[in-house]
């Protein structure tokens, strides 16, 4: 072989990309390895999910006929632009691809574009058809960085889609009474009751960040289970309709979908990913360095707030939760039971606070719209008596986590 040939040369290339890469792959840890994993199952897995969203639902049938991009980017729906082909990218800047036509949804399905949304595309008769459709972890846990336009940009994984608006996205589906249409679309965007469609009790949570999650043993605002998986499961099974099995005796819930479990072998992989997810820092100028170093000193001092937001994560989940009592964002909007009554432990964890400036309102219920009213919630309601700039000072020093 003469080496001085274009394409020897580019032989020579490709041969030392593909030694580089293999070594890469094999110095991957175990860890890693299951990260990357974890990555993929959290993204595109729907662990078989199909059956509740298509054969029960029928939100195929919806999304097929009636929702356009304009449309799904309004409920929240986010658009992964890396995704997406360059004549794609340019028909969209240039208006040659329409954003009011159903279709163009079932062509970004096909390119799994859409966040959290798998579709299996068949061409029936020279059309594009959507046939099935399921959903995956990256729904209501990943957002987009707006890059390219609002709602599409690059992935953000573990960020809650506060955007996004579940109930009226499962109102749609045909085959719902409309007394349930009207709980879902009581919810609003950002917010979803994880138990209603158990208990029949409709009080609707924010939806919590996946981010920052390593090392708090307790995940969920109620603490019900020790790790991850634990929630992981619950969601797999009983909110996104995955096949596979959930039992907690202590609140009666025991639900099995479907003969071959598509979960149980997924949720060390997941997990390991997960809790890789760091909370992402504040961005720099978005708070007062001065006033913020002030209300450090408040957090430990007079506001009192180390005595449950404590340690490297701001939380004591790991040693113990609180009763309703404690909690000062009770009792519930409108008049609903307790969340916490509604669950495994009927007591709240402390709230990790890393990331906090990222995912407004606060507060398991949303009751907070800015930290400035969190703030004046605790010191109404746990009579502090700061004054004024000291909660002003407290307020910079939340931003800053």
């Amino acid at each position: 072989m003469n080496l001085s040939t274009p394409s020897a040369v580019l032989l020579g290339v490709v041969v030392l990309m593909v030694t580089a890469c293999s070594d890469d792959a094999a110095q991957m840890t175990a860890e890693e390895k299951a990260s990357q994993k974890g990555k993929q199952i959290f993204r595109y897995e729907t662990f078989g999910d199909e059956t509740f969203w298509t054969d029960t639902l029928r939100m195929h049938e919806v999304i097929r006929s009636a929702v356009d991009p304009t449309t799904a980017l309004s409920v929240g729906l986010k658009v992964d632009s890396t995704a997406l082909p360059p004549p794609v990218v340019r028909g969209i800047k240039d208006g040659s691809i329409s954003l009011t036509d159903p279709a163009t949804t079932v062509a970004l399905l096909k390119l799994n574009a859409v966040v959290g949304l798998m579709g299996t595309v068949e061409n029936v008769r020279g059309t594009d058809v959507l046939t099935r459709v399921g959903v995956t972890c990256a729904l209501c846990h990943s957002t987009v960085d707006d890059s390219f336009a609002a709602g599409i940009g690059k992935r953000l994984d573990g960020w809650p889609n506060r955007d996004l608006n579940p109930g009226a996205i499962i109102a749609l589906s045909p085959v719902l009474p409309e007394a349930t249409k009207a709980v879902y679309n009581s919810w609003g965007a950002g917010k979803y009751d994880p138990r209603f469609n158990l208990d029949g009790q409709n009080g609707p949570q924010v939806i919590p960040p996946a981010y920052g999650l390593k090392d708090i043993h307790r995940i969920t605002s109620t603490g019900d289970g020790e790790d991850l998986a634990y929630w992981n499961r619950y969601v797999a099974v009983t909110q996104m309709g995955g096949h596979g099995t959930f039992s907690e005796p202590r609140t009666g819930v025991s639900v099995t979908n479907g003969t071959v479990d598509q979960v149980s072998d997924k949720l060390p992989a997941l997990q390991s990913y997960q809790l890789g997810l760091a909370a992402p820092p504040a961005p720099a100028g978005s708070f007062d360095t001065d006033a913020a170093a002030r209300g450090q000193e408040v957090f430990n001092g007079r506001g009192n707030c180390v005595a449950c937001h404590s340690g490297p994560n701001f939380t004591d989940a790991n040693e113990r939760l609180h009763p309703p009592a404690d909690v000062v964002s009770e009792p519930e909007p409108n008049g609903a039971p307790s969340y916490a009554s509604r669950s495994a432990t009927q007591e709240y964890r402390t709230a990790p606070l890393r990331g906090l400036w990222q995912h407004p309102p606060y507060f398991h219920n949303g009751t907070a719209a800015t930290l400035d009213d969190v703030v004046a919630t605790y010191n109404t309601r746990k009579e502090l008596e700061l004054s004024q700039p000291e909660m002003d000072d407290l307020v910079e020093y939340l931003k800053s986590l």
